[in-house]
Order: structure tokens, then C-alpha cells, then sequence
């Protein structure tokens, strides 16, 4: 059966606009982990304008993106002969990594050593994993329409 032109439209622009939300809604939870991790974590720091933090958030959720499957990938070895604890360590690169683009772009954000990266991609993690289950899903939201 074939859908006229217009539903198919309008189906595809609210696709679009919950895929659009939901990213809008993960760069605030990474801004705000981010935040709190600058707050928390002593050699993490951040001197910039206000805009500033949310490019760094940006870059953050781009590393994490298109950088870090690739460095899991080549240390599949150690992840799995630490039973994922190397996670960690790759998770402390990446913010370190963060913090040097950040540093090319003149952002403001610094991260001091390993260790700080370490804690600090801790804390972003953990703040991200408390508030993304706070934030109810598409599918959440279904479940609840096919209960009732």
C-alpha cells in the first residue's frame, strides 16, 4: 500500500525532529557532566566564554563518536584481558584528547595530567549514565501507550 506524499512527510519531519531532540538532549547532559567534572576534579579546568563549554561539549561528544570505536578497536586485547576496566583508561584519552583540541581552538578547557583525565571522564561518565536514565525515551514512552 502506497502512502500519499504528505504523510510520508510529515512522518519523516517528526522522525526528524525526535532524532533532533534527543541530540539536543545529550549535548546538555555532556555539557552538564562536563561541568561537573570541572567543578569536582582538581586539575580540570575551565576559562573561557559561556558559549565556550558547549563547542567543548560538542567536541567531547565527537570524539566519543568517531574517535573512540577505533582506539577500542586497536586495544581489544587490553579490554579484554582487563574484563573492560581499560575502558576507563580509553575514556581518560579521550578527554585529554578533548582538551587538547579544545587548547588548538582556544576554548578555555584544560585537563592537567592522566589522572585528572582519568577521574574527570569517571564523573562524566557517571553523571551521564544518572541523567540519561532521568531522560525518557521515544521507546519509554511507547511502552506506556501499548500498557494502558
Amino acid at each position: 500500500m502506497l502512502l500519499p506524499a504528505g504523510d510520508i512527510d510529515c512522518r519523516l519531519r517528526s522522525i526528524y525532529n525526535r532524532c533532533m531532540d534527543r541530540i539536543i538532549i545529550r549535548w546538555l547532559i555532556n555539557t552538564i557532566a562536563i561541568m561537573l567534572a570541572i567543578k569536582f576534579i582538581p586539575g580540570i579546568s575551565y576559562s573561557g566564554e559561556w558559549w565556550g563549554i558547549l563547542l567543548v561539549s560538542i567536541i567531547f561528544g565527537l570524539v566519543n563518536s568517531f574517535i573512540r570505536p577505533f582506539v577500542k578497536l586497536f586495544t581489544l586485547p587490553f579490554l579484554i584481558l582487563t574484563l573492560g576496566l581499560f575502558t576507563f583508561v580509553i575514556n581518560g584519552l579521550m578527554l585529554k584528547l578533548t582538551s587538547w583540541l579544545s587548547g588548538q581552538l582556544s576554548l578555555g578547557f584544560h585537563v592537567e595530567g592522566f589522572w585528572s583525565a582519568f577521574w574527570g571522564a569517571l564523573v562524566i561518565s557517571l553523571v551521564s549514565l544518572i541523567l540519561s536514565c532521568l531522560t525518557p525515551d521515544d521507546d519509554t514512552k511507547q511502552l506506556h501507550v501499548q500498557i494502558k
